[in-house]
């Protein structure tokens, strides 16, 4: 018998070759993920500033080769371990608060000092009056006062005397027409109210107040009504038509 010559696979080798590489890099992964597994983990420090301690940070591994897909059977991979790294994280005492310092007191304000009071304008003096004028003007009214109440004194006392004497004038003519009643008993006095003319004449006769003897009040009426026209003053200033008449019989 003929042998045939053997039928070479084109793509019998390059699978081969294909599956060595990718069992050579499982394998190296394996090597890898147990060296890094057994690796000390680093120390990290982490300085803390504030009360509550920061989180750690988390420490992601690195990424892993990804294997080619394998035309051939799938060979189980080995579980990813993923390092666990224990931070060891020295707590620092929290500083104490440091106490606040106390606030200063304010100072005090100083007082203000007072404003010193205005000197207050002195008041211009005032000019003197002169009291010449008036002094003579006071004097001048004095002595008028003086001579007015001298010359009515002198006026008073010559009218005073004008009619003392124009009424010793009319009782010297009732005298001389009286007849006197007997029964006369002292010196009793009458007052008689005359109304006269300007000539003398007489108009009425009035008895005001009595002597206390009608007969002799009688005898003094009829006497002063015989003796009109009555006699006329000196001064014709004087003359009054009322006079009143007081009379006495045994007056002189």
């Amino acid at each position: 018998m003929t042998q045939l010559p053997e039928r070479r696979e084109p793509g019998k080798w390059r699978a081969l070759l294909f599956s060595i590489a990718v069992h050579a890099g499982l394998l190296g992964i394996l090597i890898l993920g147990v060296y890094w597994k057994n690796r000390p983990p680093e120390e990290v420090q982490v300085e803390l500033w504030s009360a509550a301690p920061p989180q750690a940070p988390k420490v992601e591994p690195r990424p892993e080769p990804k294997p080619e897909p394998k035309p051939e059977p799938v060979v189980e991979e080995p579980p990813k371990v993923k390092p666990e790294i224990e931070e060891k994280v020295e707590k620092k005492p929290e500083p104490e608060p440091k106490p606040k310092p106390e606030p200063k007191p304010k100072p005090e304000p100083k007082p203000k000092p007072e404003p010193k009071p205005k000197p207050e304008p002195r008041p211009e003096p005032k000019p003197k009056p002169d009291f010449s004028d008036l002094l003579a003007r006071e004097d001048a009214e004095r002595e008028a006062r003086v001579r007015n109440q001298a010359a009515r004194e002198a006026a008073s006392a010559a009218r005073l005397r004008g009619l003392a004497e124009y009424e010793g004038k009319i009782k010297a003519k009732v005298r001389g027409n009286i007849v006197l009643p007997l029964n006369i008993q002292g010196n009793p006095e009458a007052v008689f109210e005359i109304t006269q003319l300007p000539d003398g004449d007489v108009v009425s006769v009035k008895l005001t107040h009595s002597s206390g003897n009608p007969s002799l009040d009688a005898a003094i009426e009829r006497a002063i009504r015989k003796s009109s026209p009555l006699p006329k003053p000196g001064d014709p200033e004087l003359f009054s038509r009322i006079i009143n008449l007081h009379y006495r019989p045994m007056d002189e």
